[in-house]
């Protein structure tokens, strides 16, 4: 029960790093002319985040207990 509680407070804590990583001041640091492989950087940013975020649920939720 006790690991369950944790896992729930773990995917909120990501929730809350993910609406602080996607929210207008640092997205306003990436807008800028820059290119990173040809790539906008905003876009570069975004994509890099994002499976950031998806990782580390992927690694929250698969965690078995022993």
């Amino acid at each position: 029960m006790i690991r369950r509680a944790f896992k729930g407070q773990r995917l909120a804590a990501l929730f809350l790093l993910g609406f602080l990583l996607f929210n207008y001041p640092l997205l306003d640091l990436f807008s800028g002319p820059t290119r990173l492989l040809g790539i906008p950087v905003l876009y570069a940013y975004v994509f890099v985040v994002w499976a950031l975020l998806i990782g580390l649920m992927a690694l929250v939720v698969e965690k078995r207990s022993n």
